[in-house]
């Protein structure tokens, strides 16, 4: 009664050894890698202003930044909006790694199930963490370094940046731990807990309100402080945030309805294979936010010499 049970066992922990790839460090190097690259080209004026402010413009049918928000109805609009033109803003290029594995398995009715299933646990994590700064706007934030409008002196960050580069810089150093936890490079704190890894990445998502300089954001965060109302601040930083990853959402449900299963079934063959994909893109993500808050913007400031750019940046 014992032989099969043990034989069990046995080809359950060689499962889980195969899960993790074969050359976890040259999966991280490479990934890290592409995090640099991608500091060295993001534009953050085209990003912000000519993706976000245009997006947000045409949706509120007027100038976001400029038209001071009037009243809790527009304020409530005007954070879904501003959240979902912030989609595609540095502080967001981690959602995708932290959302994408979601979609993973073979099957239609199973890939667009476990999207269904473990998106309210991602939610629940962000809206929590955005709610909770929202509060504390709502009651102290006039006296916040974001509330600050003035720009810094040359070779300085000033306290909105500072804010910015630690957040972000922290944020992207829990991601880089966590992708190399996904291919067995360091000690998964998750292991056999998935939905509290989803709240936990949902924390993350919305910690990104900490930090963010977005000008549209700042001047929703500037509305927020003024009205002295945590409440209503709870209520629009938690709107903000599923504005922010409501396209992802969308891309991760027609992933799973349009996906072919020849797609789910390479990625289940061999679950190294999700391990990699996740794991690779968490420390991209985490790269970026750490070089590009932490490192680029001390070189745009003037604070350090130099950092690779691209001519359009």
């Amino acid at each position: 009664m014992n032989q099969p049970t043990t034989s069990g066992t046995a080809a359950q922990e060689a499962t889980a050894e195969r899960a993790f790839p074969r050359r976890p460090w040259r999966i991280a190097l490479f990934a890290a890698l592409g995090g640099f690259l991608l500091t060295a080209v993001w534009s953050a004026p085209f990003a912000d202003h000519v993706i976000g402010e245009s997006v947000a413009n045409g949706l509120l049918d007027h100038d976001a930044k400029e038209t001071p928000i009037a009243g809790i109805t527009a304020g409530v609009a005007f954070a879904f909006v501003t959240g979902l033109a912030g989609t595609f803003t540095a502080c967001n290029i981690a959602v995708f790694s932290a959302m994408a594995p979601l979609a993973g398995g073979a099957g239609r009715r199973h890939r667009l199930g476990a999207v269904l299933r473990q998106l309210p646990w991602l939610g629940l994590g962000m809206a929590a963490t955005s709610g909770a700064y929202g509060v504390i706007v709502g009651l102290v934030g006039t006296g916040m370094p974001q509330f600050d409008e003035a720009s810094p002196a040359p070779g300085t960050l000033g306290g909105r940046l500072a804010q910015s580069a630690m957040v972000f810089g922290a944020i992207g150093l829990v991601m880089v731990y966590l992708g190399l936890a996904a291919v067995g490079i360091v000690r998964d704190l998750f292991d056999r807990r998935p939905y509290a890894r989803l709240v936990f990445l949902g924390a993350l998502v919305g910690a990104f309100l900490v930090g963010r300089p977005f000008p549209l954001f700042r001047a929703l965060f500037r509305g927020v402080a003024e009205s002295r109302d945590p409440l209503y601040g709870a209520a629009v930083f938690v709107l903000q945030s599923l504005g922010n990853v409501v396209v992802m959402a969308v891309l991760l449900l027609l992933t799973g309805i349009l996906a072919g299963d020849r797609v789910g079934h390479w990625l289940t063959a061999r679950p190294s294979r999700l391990a990699t994909l996740t794991g690779a893109g968490l420390v991209t993500a985490g790269v970026f936010m750490v070089l590009y808050w932490d490192v680029r913007l001390l070189a745009m400031r003037g604070i350090i010499p130099w950092y690779p750019l691209a001519p359009w940046v």
